[in-house]
């Protein structure tokens, strides 16, 4: 019976410790003191395929999921006047950037444009670049 005891007591010692770790562990997200930036650069065409105009998307909403599994969306912004964004205060891990262009052979008239984004060290910002859309 004291066997018994002791084990049961080990066990959940054990169980303890493991979930402090884990709950101590940081993950893909807020609270860090990393950045992702970049600009979304809008080209529109005409029917037969023509660039006929292109511009820096004002007030473009931009999408960030954090990690590897989500589908959904955690974060959002909406692009400055020069089409430029950022995504603040994130812990070092692996994101998914994210906005829409038009498709005229999509049911919704719209299609996502993926970015994926790892982030290796803290307190710095890490420029994605241009995402170039159609519209």
């Amino acid at each position: 019976m004291k066997l018994i005891k002791r084990s049961l007591q080990v066990s959940l010692a054990f169980a303890g410790v493991l979930f402090f770790l884990q709950s101590c562990s940081k993950v893909e997200g807020p609270g860090g003191s990393s950045a992702i930036s970049g600009k979304i650069h809008v080209k529109k065409y005409d029917v037969a395929g023509n660039l006929i105009n292109e511009y820096d998307a004002q007030n473009e909403d931009v999408f960030l999921i954090y990690g590897e599994e989500g589908t959904f969306y955690d974060d959002d912004v909406k692009t400055s006047y020069d089409g430029t964004f950022e995504f603040n205060y994130l812990q070092k891990g692996k994101y998914t950037v994210f906005v829409y262009e038009k498709c005229t052979t999509c049911a919704s008239g719209k299609q996502p444009v993926f970015v994926d984004v790892e982030l290796t060290d803290s307190k710095t910002t890490t420029d994605i670049g241009t995402i170039d859309i159609r519209d």
